[in-house]
């Protein structure tokens, strides 16, 4: 299924090979300007973890890709957003209660609207504008490190 147009994945499913597949959608929300190096990523410390993150989750029914990405956006963030351009996928494997999870999780750059960051929801302990140009180094994770830097790109390639 498309992540960009159709449907929305299903959260998680299960494999033939009894692990799991979770699907996620999140949002690099800029704002201000890389030409003139105001540009800021609205990133996340998610409750009780102390790692800076993106906002993401899994859909709704009935959501494509691109509304659950500015849903969880909103949700975790307080922020209001508009998708701009996916900027593809991230995998990795984890484990929930004893079983293993293959999770994809698709990205999509998005531009700043508005709203106000303490109206973020419970998962979040804190909502963090940082300078765009840090973020790859910044964020705690690996593929969202590399998802930063293709939004830089792309940004890089407008200017």
């Amino acid at each position: 299924m498309s992540s960009d147009d159709g449907p929305a994945e299903p959260r998680v499913r299960e494999r033939p090979d009894g692990s799991l597949r979770e699907v996620s959608y999140g949002g690099l929300v800029i704002r201000g300007s890389l030409a003139a190096g105001t540009a800021e990523l609205a990133t996340v410390v998610p409750r009780g973890r102390g790692s800076l993150t993106l906002p993401k989750g899994g859909a709704d029914a009935g959501e494509t890709g691109p509304q659950t990405a500015l849903r969880e956006v909103r949700e975790e963030t307080g922020i209001h957003a508009a998708v701009r351009d996916p900027l593809g996928h991230v995998d990795y494997w984890y484990r929930r209660g004893g079983r293993q999870v293959f999770k994809s999780v698709h990205y999509f750059l998005c531009d700043y609207v508005g709203g106000d960051t303490a109206d973020h929801d419970e998962e979040v302990d804190e909502v963090r504008w940082i300078p765009l140009e840090q973020a790859p180094e910044a964020l705690s994770h690996r593929g969202e490190r590399e998802v930063a830097r293709r939004a830089l790109a792309r940004l890089s390639e407008s200017l």
